[in-house]
């Protein structure tokens, strides 16, 4: 097999970003596989079709359980808020068609539970699944990883991370499905802390074993797209502090209400012998702080990660010509399409997905609780 059809459920933002990557990844990474944009599921059909015709997807389907059945359909990516994500991932994996989920992996930890044992049945048939968590893929994020994996930090002893958006700082922001907890599952906390808490533990290796969380809602009723007002059921904020496996102590802090920052995901992390520092508002850039130099001149350094030596950087523009955000989500298509023909195993995977619902239950329980929880399957 040299191609792989794609059949994408869902068209909106995370389907326009994902239609991107598909379009881009056989040119500029030349991947084992080369994916074929097959079909388009949407269920109105004048949405979805024109969706296709603009972002270049072949065919039309008004049913995603219409993709299943499609012999040219081999792969299925789900881009659909989280209330569906289950029902989707597990009936295309006993299909056995390969699939590629949006993050967070589900809306509850029984649905993440119900996804990674149907990853393990395909995988027997060697069936692969991935969840997409893309900033893992942004350069500087892989830097860092590298450079802990290295021992340039020594051991890790402190973790701060951040996620800090103001699209819902104004009362007068309009309520859609993100702030319902039916479909979306929670607010910022599935929507971004679940980001920084992969992130955290992907560039560091460590995994986060037990939390004290508090979550809050500032405006609990906003302007209904029909008229009237709609009551937000999800969570504005979250906060909640944690520790690791290995011994770290961690600080998490994720709102979609801090005025004035746009996208900033923010992450430091502080060794024995050395620290880093990312923010995706300057994501072609890393802070690295190395702590065996000479006192007098030691000091934070910037690395511009726009050089062929830096992870996924190659594929793209000469040294010093910098990358976007819809670089990650290539990057995770080729990672993805890569795993596939050569038969391993992608990464995060399901169970990793699951792991995350796993965190962000237990924060909504120490939240509702006032109380240390330890995250099940930590111990």
């Amino acid at each position: 097999m040299t191609t792989v059809g794609v059949g994408m459920v869902g068209h909106a933002f995370m389907g326009r970003a994902h239609s991107q990557a598909w379009r881009s990844v056989g040119p500029f990474f030349g991947p084992p596989l080369t994916p074929v944009m097959t079909a388009l599921a949407g269920r109105s059909a004048e949405r979805a079709g024109a969706a296709a015709a603009s972002l270049g997807w072949a065919s039309v389907e008004t049913d995603w359980k219409e993709l299943l059945r499609r012999d040219d359909v081999q792969l299925v990516d789900i881009c659909t808020p989280g209330d569906s994500h289950a029902e989707i991932a597990v009936a295309a994996l006993d299909a056995g068609k390969h699939v590629l989920c949006e993050k967070p992996l589900a809306n509850s930890v029984a649905e993440a539970e119900a996804m990674a044992a149907a990853a393990g049945r395909a995988r027997e048939r060697g069936v692969r699944s991935m969840v997409g968590f893309n900033y893992r893929r942004v350069p500087a994020v892989a830097l860092a990883r590298r450079l802990v994996a290295d021992g340039r930090l020594g051991t890790v002893r402190h973790i701060r991370a951040q996620y800090l958006q103001d699209w819902l700082a104004d009362p007068q922001a309009p309520f859609n499905w993100r702030m319902d907890r039916d479909r979306a599952g929670s607010g910022a906390l599935g929507d971004i802390a679940s980001h920084i808490v992969d992130t955290a533990q992907f560039i560091t290796g460590h995994t986060v074993t037990g939390v004290s969380a508090t979550l809050e809602t500032f405006v609990p009723e906003r302007p209904a797209p029909g008229g009237g007002t709609a009551q937000v059921t999800v969570d504005d904020a979250a906060l909640f502090i944690a520790r690791t496996d290995r011994g770290a102590v961690a600080s998490f802090e994720a709102t979609r209400a801090a005025t004035g920052r746009k996208n900033a995901l923010r992450i430091e992390v502080s060794g024995s012998s050395g620290a880093l520092s990312f923010d995706l508002e300057s994501l072609n850039e890393l802070w690295f702080y190395d702590g065996t130099e000479d006192g007098a001149t030691a000091g934070f350094r910037r690395i511009v990660v726009t050089e062929p030596v830096h992870p996924y950087t190659g594929h793209w523009w000469p040294p010093g010509h910098v990358l976007g955000y819809e670089h990650t989500f290539t990057h995770q298509m080729a990672d993805l399409l890569t795993a596939i023909a050569d038969g391993t195993d992608p990464s995060p995977s399901f169970a990793d997905g699951l792991r995350i619902q796993r965190v962000l239950a237990a924060v909504a329980d120490s939240a509702a609780s006032r109380r240390w929880v330890d995250v099940e399957g930590s111990e």
